[in-house]
């Protein structure tokens, strides 16, 4: 079971949208399902999410990768364990993986790099074989044009993001 209210309320747009998919989809109070995501209904978001296995003793392999992250990694990795990744990517795409699995709730937060800022969520759910996956959301954007919110609520983002890596 996992409560309603999740307390993570997004940094961006998309992820406000993703959230409230998300949690139209609880059923009895039980995490979604994969097949309880409507790909129509959040069509303007396919390009940066990702759908991440988490299978036996903690290895994780892609199931789906949007096409702006397979921009993003240089290659698909539909298929393929996380652990294929350069350093700094699967750095970014294991943030919170840990986390959300353990509160079934939730999670993300904000990377501030040099000249970008990576936007992430990540939201548990369930399928019909009982198997861990976690739908994921990345964002890569100039720093110029981060968020629709302001760079003070960003930088609260960053020490939230701060505290749930702690």
């Amino acid at each position: 079971m996992t409560e309603e209210s999740t307390g993570f309320p997004g940094l961006s747009e998309a992820q406000s949208e993703l959230l409230q998919h998300w949690r139209d989809g609880h059923v009895d109070g039980a995490l979604p399902m994969r097949e309880h995501l409507d790909p129509g209904a959040i069509r303007a978001h396919l390009s940066r999410i990702s759908m991440i296995e988490i299978c036996d003793h903690g290895r994780t392999r892609f199931r789906l990768v949007g096409s702006d992250l397979r921009r993003v990694f240089g290659k698909d990795m539909r298929g393929r364990r996380l652990s294929d990744l350069d350093q700094e990517s699967y750095e970014m795409w294991s943030l919170g993986l840990a986390s959300v699995l353990d509160r079934q709730r939730p999670i993300g937060g904000l990377i501030e790099r040099e000249t970008d800022c990576h936007i992430w969520l990540r939201l548990p759910l369930r399928d019909r074989e009982n198997q861990i996956l976690v739908l994921c959301h990345d964002d890569i954007v100039p720093n110029s044009r981060r968020i629709s919110k302001s760079d003070t609520e960003c930088s609260m983002s960053q020490t939230y993001l701060n505290n749930i890596a702690a």
